[in-house]
């Protein structure tokens, strides 16, 4: 009973992450406001200005949020898009929802985002994989499934190609 209480009111523990992410959600949208401006080809030298601004001291924390809203808004500029995906034609429909983006972050962070089928796992997985690869040392995500690997990352990698990274 004094559980329930407490969880009345002060959340769950899931709900009290959330809370804490929100100030990082709001200037994620700050960001993309910022971005609508600017080229599509600009995308990979904003790329290149965020390597450029880690070596210079900044830390991946510092640059989440524009580095977040880049990813987010590159999936907004594909929409309507369409590559090959395992020798089939793919149109992108996908721009990253809220939750998403909690979830993004949390990854980042080292933390698990637990999702049901459907919710958005691979593109959730796209802001922190293109975040933690601006350091340069490469990144991979790891599923057992082979045919997911490679449908994945023909996918995604639609969005990485974009923002100038390698797949």
């Amino acid at each position: 009973m004094i559980l329930n209480l407490l969880r009345r009111i002060f959340g769950s523990r899931q709900e009290r992450i959330v809370r804490r992410y929100r100030p990082q959600i709001d200037a994620i949208h700050r960001e993309c406001e910022t971005l609508a401006s600017l080229p599509d080809e600009e995308f990979p030298r904003k790329t290149e200005e965020f390597r450029r601004r880690l070596a210079e001291g900044e830390t991946l924390d510092d640059l989440l949020p524009e580095a977040l809203a880049l990813a987010k808004d590159a999936c907004r500029r594909l929409l309507g898009r369409t590559w090959d995906v395992v020798g089939h034609p793919v149109t992108w429909d996908m721009i990253p929802y809220d939750v998403q983006l909690v979830g993004s972050i949390a990854l980042h962070h080292g933390k698990i985002a637990e999702m049901a089928t459907g919710e958005g796992k691979t593109l959730v997985a796209v802001a922190p994989l293109y975040l933690n690869a601006l350091t340069g040392k490469g990144v991979h995500l790891v599923t057992v499934n082979d045919y997911l690997a490679l449908r994945d990352s023909q996918w995604m990698g639609g969005v990485y190609r974009f923002l100038g990274l390698t797949v």
